[in-house]
């Protein structure tokens, strides 16, 4: 037997018996073959191919930009160097607003193309015929509400989500929303703590929360981010495990200084 057969694959149902449990959640982002293997073989229980590969990958400024085919692109070189982890891709701004057939469409592309085990969609209300509809296909949705990067130009800012009360009301009924629709769980984005409690407690499905408090099912962070290769980007809610930004660019001029002082290769690293 193999070893990647040996290996518990980590389901939508896992998911599920995990917050019965209440055994925390942990996700991360990952874009590429070798870092998916890395992020894989750490443990983590899902990993999300996200638009966010628009920003960190493709120097955008914002989610928008981004294609369904480069999404295809990422999440299979994701797929590829997993083993264990549930692998969900971000269906991408213009793939699924408004057009549910459209939606369907994009989401049987990911999951053909990939070999991923789900997509994601942002937005309630709004978008629930397309959720609804590839649903009903057999292929599994995460949801996401609160700060949601693809409707950036409506919102006008990055800052937190839901602290007025007609919004927390409408986020509360569209997580509620999303689950009767059939979703198997919903990311809440830079949201009062308070707030996500409240969602999480009501909802059957687990949350994952990106700057919602500890009080949600599982948390999520965009990989490079956590290891510090981005080091603008400050947000309140991210903890930096490592600053491979400087250690990278350490790395590098090292070498270019080897390279010009005739250090390297040295006599060990040429051939007779």
């Amino acid at each position: 037997m193999s070893i990647k057969s040996d290996v518990r694959k980590i389901t939508t149902n896992t998911l599920q018996q995990m917050k019965q449990n209440g055994e925390k959640i942990s996700m991360l982002t990952a874009y590429d073959f070798s870092l998916a293997r890395i992020v894989d073989s750490a443990g983590i229980e899902v990993i999300l191919v996200g638009d966010s590969a628009s920003n960190v990958i493709a120097g955008h400024e914002t989610t928008l930009p981004i294609t369904l085919d480069q999404m295809i692109y990422h999440g299979a070189s994701v797929v590829r160097g997993t083993s264990r982890a549930l692998i969900v891709v971000d269906l991408p701004f213009g793939s699924y607003q408004g057009n549910s057939r459209e939606a369907l469409n994009s989401a049987i592309r990911i999951m053909k193309e990939t070999g991923a085990h789900a997509v994601k969609l942002e937005g309630g209300a709004e978008i629930i015929d397309s959720v609804e509809r590839i649903i009903s296909a057999g292929i599994p949705v995460m949801g996401h509400l609160g700060l949601t990067p693809q409707s950036i130009y409506k919102f006008g800012t990055y800052t937190v989500r839901a602290k007025e009360e007609a919004e927390a009301e409408k986020l509360v009924a569209d997580a509620k929303l999303l689950e009767s629709s059939g979703c198997f769980s919903v990311v809440l984005e830079k949201i009062p703590s308070k707030l996500a409690k409240k969602v999480t407690n009501e909802l059957t499905i687990p949350t994952i929360g990106i700057g919602a408090g500890p009080d949600v099912d599982g948390q999520v962070l965009v990989l490079h981010d956590l290891l510090g290769i981005t080091h603008e980007f400050n947000p309140r809610f991210l903890r930096r495990y490592l600053n491979l930004h400087d250690e990278i660019k350490g790395a590098i001029s090292k070498y270019v200084a080897d390279v010009k002082s005739l250090d390297f290769p040295n006599e060990n690293e040429s051939y007779n």
